[in-house]
């Protein structure tokens, strides 16, 4: 087998400024017929914060952290960052691959998960990007999901810990763990798959917390009414927890390993607003992408790829 000679960072993708939203959302919606207002809609989100997503600079941040990490190891590797969505795409960067000699890499997407949107529309990237740069692209190996990965698991453990800590102390020990990830169309290819692992992941992390009981609902679904998702979505859930008498809720966002908009606004603004309204104390846990044990994950998924580099 070849020696890998580069490891690309896939991801998502975000705006970076006001004039790019709804050029994003165009994109990203591409060929569902998504209306322009409902757009705006959502741009709106985006607006609230200047227009730019946070995950571009994280996943900057993510690299940084990677490309130490390396170092600490003697393993000099050319890191690359591509998007599916937005600049830097993934097909410029395959190109620019190419054109630096590169031959065969790694490449980490920034999902966890199994099923069509945490990892097979991720190896469609990877093959359009191949297709578009053509003859010359180097051979690209996504390496495995990582739900329980048990660095994953402790960053995750450690940011619920550290979000129980801001619910009042006379409030704390009866709070309510509730984990996250987006909601998926039932019908959706590998929808079972991508359930069963946000559920293990949950389970895992509720138990490296030391927490007890805990929930797993939804988040940031779309698309109209009539086509079912899953459910319940966390503004739901907290409505019905309050109903049952809790006056804390502790969310971690399990789904998601860096913040952007649909962390920033979903979760800190709208399930909070939502929990303040109904008198609720609400923290949200932080997400694990900025942490240097994420990237050492990374680095250790690299190495397992490469035994004999």
């Amino acid at each position: 087998m070849p020696t890998v000679d580069a490891l690309l960072l896939l991801s998502f993708g975000g705006p970076e400024g006001p004039d790019d939203v709804l050029p994003f959302l165009r994109r990203v919606t591409e060929g569902r017929n998504v209306p322009d207002e409902r757009l705006a809609e959502v741009a709106e989100h985006y607006y609230h914060f200047g227009g730019v997503s946070p995950i571009n600079a994280l996943n900057r941040q993510i690299i940084a952290n990677i490309e130490r990490e390396l170092a600490a190891r003697g393993w000099d590797l050319p890191v690359y960052f591509g998007n599916r969505n937005w600049s830097p795409f993934v097909e410029d960067t395959v190109a620019q691959m190419a054109r630096d000699g590169v031959r065969r890499a790694l490449v980490f997407a920034t999902s966890a998960w199994g099923g069509y949107s945490g990892d097979e529309q991720y190896r469609e990237d990877i093959a359009r990007a191949r297709a578009a740069v053509g003859e010359g692209a180097p051979d690209l190996v996504k390496l495995p999901q990582f739900y329980s990965h048990p660095l994953f698991v402790a960053a995750f453990a450690d940011a619920a810990r550290a979000a129980f800590e801001e619910i009042p102390p006379q409030l704390r020990g009866d709070a309510r763990l509730v984990f996250t990830a987006h909601s998926v169309p039932l019908a959706s290819n590998g929808r079972e798959v991508y359930e069963q692992q946000v559920h293990e992941a949950a389970a895992l992390v509720a138990a490296a917390a030391g927490a007890g009981a805990f929930d797993v609902v939804w988040q940031s679904r779309s698309g109209p009414p009539s086509v079912p998702w899953l459910e319940p979505d966390i503004c739901d859930h907290i409505e019905a927890l309050a109903r049952d008498g809790a006056r804390a809720v502790v969310n971690c966002p399990i789904g998601f390993v860096s913040d952007h908009v649909e962390v920033v606004w979903d979760l800190d603004h709208e399930a909070k607003e939502r929990a303040d309204t109904l008198g609720v104390a609400f923290a949200r846990a932080k997400t694990p992408g900025p942490d240097p044990r994420f990237s050492r994950m990374v680095v250790e998924l690299a190495e397992s790829a490469e035994p004999d580099r």
